[in-house]
């Protein structure tokens, strides 16, 4: 009798401590998109593009999530044909069509590519390439009332950055904070200024700007429950629409201006050396996994790009160490732009079989000694 207590004490831990059938069965398969898209009444769609996905957040599938576990393994013991050949060619490093993904919130689901995706997760890869469509949620909810407004205003600026915010109409501020700095930009400029050009220059000398302020500044610790885009809204607001006079402290008081465009002719006279987090440069490291036969090719190939510094042939689990240098755009996040740049330059090589991306976080260089 206390063998069979054991046993199932031991089962109840292995499955995260959940006794009720229905949570056993969400760890032995993925997640229906049927299902989650009747419950987030998710039906009006719109054609994201060509974009690369983080593989842990492809957690469905549209058609067949009941052929696969917890871990988007098949269930079926037998390894197809089709599913050998993936592997094989994905571990050789041969470029394959992007996978068909439909996206709610921040979920995804395979419509096309199953096989694709369960070989990048039982390899471990961190991102897969996939034409998107996403569904947007209408059920009246506090969190689907935000993720629409963002939706909107994405949609509307064009912007990619992410901008999170966590009142409702708060997107709408901002919004007309991008309307008045295009109405500014037409004036100042004489020339024909689309919104989403305005949207950009407002992102990059106002926005960004005061958002590295704000968080340098630690402001933050007092609103655990905001966002730094919610300060940012907040600040702005007061400062600069009900043209309050607030004290923020800690730095902040100092460099804001009474005005949206004085804080701009401020910030565009600044030197990045007053913003180390504005630096117009990204460094990071590649470690790659190459075939043998390709190794001196690969080389070759990879020492013929602009950006890359320098490379090594190593020793050990890897074969190749990789230096590169990117330039830094400050309407993009780094993630996005070293994304960009694996996909476009490094991941189509031939011979390449696995690459491992390397980001420092602080770094102490030291000064090459003249003889």
């Amino acid at each position: 009798m206390k063998a069979e207590k054991l046993k199932s004490e031991v089962k109840r831990m292995l499955i995260g401590g959940k006794n009720d059938p229905k949570d056993t069965e969400e760890q032995t398969t993925v997640k229906s998109f049927a299902e989650d898209q009747k419950k987030d009444e998710a039906f009006e769609t719109r054609d994201r593009g060509k974009r690369t996905v983080p593989v842990k957040l492809i957690v469905g599938s549209v058609g067949r999530y009941q052929d696969f576990d917890g871990r988007f393994k098949f269930k079926s013991k037998d390894a197809s044909p089709r599913l050998q050949w993936i592997r094989k060619a994905v571990m050789e490093g041969r470029q394959l069509d992007p996978v068909l993904l439909y996206q709610i919130k921040k979920k995804y689901y395979v419509l096309d590519g199953n096989h694709r995706v369960s070989v990048a997760k039982s390899l471990g890869h961190n991102e897969i390439l996939a034409k998107v469509i996403e569904f947007i949620p209408s059920k009246k909810t506090l969190q689907n009332m935000l993720y629409r407004e963002r939706a909107e205003f994405m949609d509307r600026t064009q912007l990619q950055a992410e901008i999170s915010l966590t009142e409702v109409t708060r997107y709408n501020s901002l919004l007309e904070q991008i309307s008045e700095h295009h109405q500014y930009l037409q004036k100042e400029q004489g020339d024909e200024v689309t919104f989403a050009q305005a949207a950009a220059d407002w992102n990059k000398t106002i926005y960004r700007p005061l958002f590295t302020i704000i968080q340098r500044s630690h402001l933050i610790d007092s609103f655990p429950e905001r966002t730094v885009a919610d300060l940012y809204t907040y600040i702005t607001l007061h400062q600069w629409h009900d043209t309050r006079d607030r004290q923020y402290g800690i730095g902040i008081d100092k460099l804001l201006q009474s005005n949206m465009q004085s804080f701009r002719r401020a910030m565009l006279s600044v030197r990045d050396m007053a913003y180390p987090e504005l630096k117009q440069e990204i460094i990071f490291f590649i470690l790659i996994n190459s075939q043998i036969k390709k190794l001196g090719k690969v080389i070759e190939k990879l020492y013929e790009i602009d950006e890359v510094r320098e490379v090594h042939s190593v020793h050990g689990d890897m074969d190749i160490l990789v230096k590169i240098r990117l330039t830094r755009d400050l309407l993009k996040s780094d993630s996005e732009i070293i994304s960009y740049f694996l996909r476009n330059q490094i991941h189509h090589i031939s011979g390449i079989k696995k690459t491992i991306t390397l980001i420092p976080g602080s770094s102490k260089i030291k000064k090459e000694e003249l003889p």
